[in-house]
């Protein structure tokens, strides 16, 4: 149950991370915004298009977030399940898009691992079958 502290609901680990799949990309986008911690590292898959570590949400929002909107049709991050270790939640799921220059679709799952310290991400982690992706981005 949450934690009541100044009148105000706190919201759990597990809460604070489902909010920022389950709404549209921009609703999903400000809960990031809203929960990472200034000093963040964002971390996005080695052979993913967006590799590297980013940190805090501006570097995030560049380098991941606008191209993925400005790259892709209907890009999706559907989580199937969710499991709590500690401070970290990990999401598992699959991304579904079609890349916009190909007109190739692609779905690949993905495991997310995110750690969380006073409400708020400090790191997130991406594994994800990078080759499907590419395959979607290649006019081969």
């Amino acid at each position: 149950s949450p934690i009541k502290e100044l009148g105000q609901t706190m919201l759990t680990n597990l809460e604070i991370i489902r909010s920022t799949y389950e709404g549209n990309s921009e609703e999903n986008g400000k809960r990031i915004q809203a929960y990472l911690a200034e000093d963040a590292q964002w971390t996005e898959a080695p052979g993913f298009p967006y590799a590297g570590t980013y940190i805090g949400f501006d570097q995030v929002a560049k380098n991941v977030f606008a191209r993925l909107a400005g790259e892709w049709e209907g890009y999706k991050a559907q989580v199937r399940d969710y499991y709590q270790a500690g401070d970290s939640i990990i999401a598992v799921g699959v991304y579904s898009a079609t890349y916009k220059q190909t007109g190739k679709y692609f779905e690949a799952d993905f495991v997310h691992i995110w750690k969380l310290r006073n409400q708020k991400i400090v790191t997130f982690n991406q594994y994800v079958d990078s080759y499907l992706v590419r395959n979607a981005m290649s006019a081969e």
